[in-house]
Order: structure tokens, then C-alpha cells, then sequence
């Protein structure tokens, strides 16, 4: 079955920097879009960036661009989210989800604060 591992998460100071990780199975990896999603404490999960099946497009929520950046290395059938210049507002449990399937991972948290 779809499995979605997510890890990185951590606490980060404000204009720190985080690269999450996920780590996927039971698919083909190669030929899905993979997005992450974030969930903050009372709010919706949101999406925070896409990328196509072979890393040639990416998209990024308002809130995000200039400071993330998501990425993919299909031979490890892995999808990556660099996170720069970190805000609190950033602060939540960060998923990562295959397209066309309705399966999430556990979610990693990432807590900024000073």
C-alpha cells in the first residue's frame, strides 16, 4: 500500500533553515506529482508546494515563495522540502502527499520560535 514517511521537522530559531524529508513506497513514484501540505494548531492543512513527476515544474503557496524550495530525487523515491529564512507563521506539522492517492504520513513537526 501507499506509504508517505515524513521526517526533518524540528525547532528552528526565526531566519533559521530546515530541509524535510519523505520517503515514499507502494507507488510509482516517477510518475506521480508530490506536494507538501502543513497544518497549523486551528487552521486547515494548506498546500505549500507541488512538483511534476520529473522535477521539471514546481508551485509554491503566497506565504512561501522565495523561501522554499521542493525538490525530488526519483531514484530514491524521495521528495524534499528546503525551508529558508523560517517565520513562526511556518510553524506546523508538514505532510508530504502523492497525487491521485488519499493517503498522508504521520507528518513531521516543525516548531519556529525563539
Amino acid at each position: 500500500q501507499v506509504q508517505l514517511v515524513e521526517s526533518g521537522g524540528g525547532l528552528v530559531q526565526p531566519g533559521g533553515s530546515l530541509t524535510l524529508s519523505c520517503v515514499t513506497s507502494g507507488f510509482t513514484f516517477s510518475n506521480r506529482i508530490m506536494s507538501w501540505y502543513r497544518q497549523a494548531p486551528g487552521k486547515e492543512r494548506e498546500l505549500v508546494a507541488a512538483i511534476t513527476s520529473a522535477g521539471g515544474t514546481t508551485n509554491y503557496a503566497d506565504s512561501v515563495k522565495g523561501r522554499f524550495t521542493i525538490s525530488r530525487d526519483n531514484a530514491k523515491n524521495t521528495v524534499y522540502l528546503q525551508m529558508n529564512s523560517l517565520k513562526p507563521e511556518d510553524t506546523a506539522v508538514y505532510y508530504c502527499k502523492a497525487a491521485g492517492f488519499v493517503s498522508w504520513g504521520q507528518g513531521t513537526q516543525v516548531t519556529v520560535s525563539s
